[in-house]
């Protein structure tokens, strides 16, 4: 069997936003590549496209991934709206010298909602979105879906300390945990977190259908975030969209990489 494709070469950069908040971003793939932005989720982190990455930049991709704002490496923020995620990606966008240019915005989940909020309120700097289980409606509920992260404790003297009080979530948490001065961390605080998820639940079909650009939705059948009625409305409703279903939860790219790539890969092929 011929070798896979090597690795995608990584670089971790950080800049800072105006009220002094650093922000972390990943490059993957060839320096000289057509940029995608990738926009991970609740709970993720930039280098969650790690493996897409790998499969993209054979193909002249570069993959842009930020830690958005509380995420990874990124410094937590005062408030976690559509406004302050958009001008932490408009902030990036413009330091990495790509805000006079329209490329390809993907995103899972928050990601995908965040990138078609930036293509709505931005037309052209978006020339296609690619929204990775991404709903445009989130029912409005209380406690909001994530609020069981606040029984977990954001930090703990040992890795192994952490991991315990995580209990039953540990497998969700400890890709993201991280070493710091005095221990260990989550990659997010939970409070932080439930504050996020609470300000994205409602109603984002305006900014779904507020642009024409090529999109493909590529949604998990078995997602408890995208229901499958809504994803075929999404399609259905909005000129230009392509749906492709994989056989998934909500972390579509992650459980089914290899057919999420050549998925993307051919939705980048098609129009580009």
């Amino acid at each position: 069997m011929p070798p896979g494709p090597a690795p995608a070469q990584r670089v971790r950069t950080h800049l800072t936003a105006p009220d002094g908040r650093r922000l972390s971003y990943l490059t993957f793939g060839p320096v000289k590549g057509s940029p995608l932005l990738a926009l991970h989720g609740h709970l993720g982190e930039g280098a969650d496209f790690a493996e897409l990455a790998d499969a993209l930049g054979p193909h002249g991709w570069r993959v842009i991934a930020p830690d958005q704002r509380g995420h990874g490496d990124s410094d937590r923020a005062e408030r976690y709206d559509r406004d302050g995620y958009l001008s932490d990606l408009r902030l990036l966008l413009t330091h990495i010298g790509l805000d006079q240019h329209a490329l390809p915005v993907l995103g899972h989940s928050l990601g995908a909602i965040n990138g078609y909020h930036l293509a709505a309120g931005q037309p052209g700097a978006v020339s296609a979105l690619i929204n990775i289980d991404g709903p445009a409606y989130l029912p409005p509920v209380a406690p909001a879906p994530l609020s069981f992260l606040l029984d977990v404790p954001y930090t703990a003297s040992t890795r192994e300390e952490l991991l315990a009080a995580c209990g039953p979530l540990a497998p969700l948490l400890e890709g993201g945990m991280r070493p710091q001065r005095d221990g260990w961390r989550l990659g997010s605080h939970p409070r932080d977190m439930v504050d996020s998820d609470t300000r994205v639940l409602g109603d984002h079909w305006h900014q779904w259908l507020g642009t024409d650009c090529p999109a493909l939705l590529l949604h998990g059948t078995a997602s408890t975030v995208l229901p499958t009625a809504q994803a075929h409305e999404m399609a259905s409703r909005r000129p230009g969209t392509t749906l492709v279903e994989l056989d998934a939860d909500h972390w579509v790219h992650l459980r089914r990489p290899e057919e999420s790539a050549a998925t993307v890969r051919r939705f980048l092929d098609t129009w580009s």
